[in-house]
């Protein structure tokens, strides 16, 4: 029976990709941004965690972050100084490697350094991390869990079998050692432990305020913006502007002397 062309397969997962007015759009919020605020953070996170970023949005409502690509950012504030949006901005550019995003304020720097230098919260390892700490389960009975969990704990390793509804281990367990690399079964038991091993914080890793000034926050070293050119071009139009004058004023004595000329004819 041949295929009805009314028939068609539509996929129900299909999203549409972020173009370039996507794009676009955040360059204009990040230009819109330079021109509204005072100082530009570059910042990366360890141990990223969306809720928690959420969190600090919500904590520094009266600033703008944001996370996009680096390419797209970098566009956005100038590559080179010849296209940066504002003076010294192809130096923060540079400086977008890696996981990093753009934190623009009004707060003064010792505010925004004291406020992420104490900010940190405590967090679940993930798999890939290394291991802080020790732990080590004995060998009895494990009254922390639910006697229907012991299957699951049975997966992760745990040698375990029900003694009268209460999950006990056979023998003596050892999740993870210090220094090892954890792996996804140790971060769920980890997690079943309540040990937090991890930490969720900021590091600022370069600051631009809006007279040109670029600081690396890691080094403590400043830039002073390159406006050697801006002066050069400023100080040619100065001497165009003078040799004009000069020309002029070679002119009126030319007319002068050939006023008095004809007066004495």
């Amino acid at each position: 029976m041949p295929k009805s062309k009314r028939f068609k397969k539509v996929s129900l997962t299909q999203t549409k990709k972020k173009g370039l007015e996507t794009k676009q759009k955040l360059i204009e919020e990040i230009r819109s941004c330079v021109d509204n605020y005072a100082r530009l953070f570059i910042f990366s996170v360890e141990n990223m965690r969306n809720s928690k970023i959420k969190d600090v949005r919500n904590m520094w409502k009266h600033s703008r972050f944001f996370f996009g690509k680096n390419k797209v950012m970098a566009v956005a504030l100038g590559k080179s100084s010849e296209a940066e949006y504002r003076d010294g901005l192809h130096d923060m550019s540079k400086r977008l490697l890696g996981n990093v995003g753009l934190l623009f304020t009004n707060d003064t720097e010792d505010e925004v350094l004291r406020w992420f230098e104490k900010y940190a919260e405590p967090e679940f390892a993930r798999s890939g991390n290394k291991a802080t700490i020790s732990v080590t389960l004995d060998e009895g009975p494990l009254n922390q869990f639910p006697h229907n969990m012991e299957p699951q704990l049975r997966k992760l390793g745990l040698p375990t079998l029900l003694k009268k509804g209460v999950i006990t281990l056979l023998a003596e367990h050892k999740v993870c050692k210090e220094g090892d690399t954890l792996t996804p079964e140790q971060t769920r038991m980890l997690k079943l432990l309540g040990h937090a091993t991890v930490e969720f914080k900021f590091e600022l890793k370069a600051m631009w305020t809006n007279n040109g000034v670029v600081k690396d926050l890691v080094s403590g070293k400043e830039i002073q913006p390159n406006r050697t050119t801006k002066v050069a071009a400023g100080g040619s139009e100065g001497e165009e502007e003078h040799n004009e004058e000069e020309d002029e004023e070679e002119e009126d004595n030319e007319e002068e002397e050939d006023d008095d000329d004809e007066d004495s004819d």
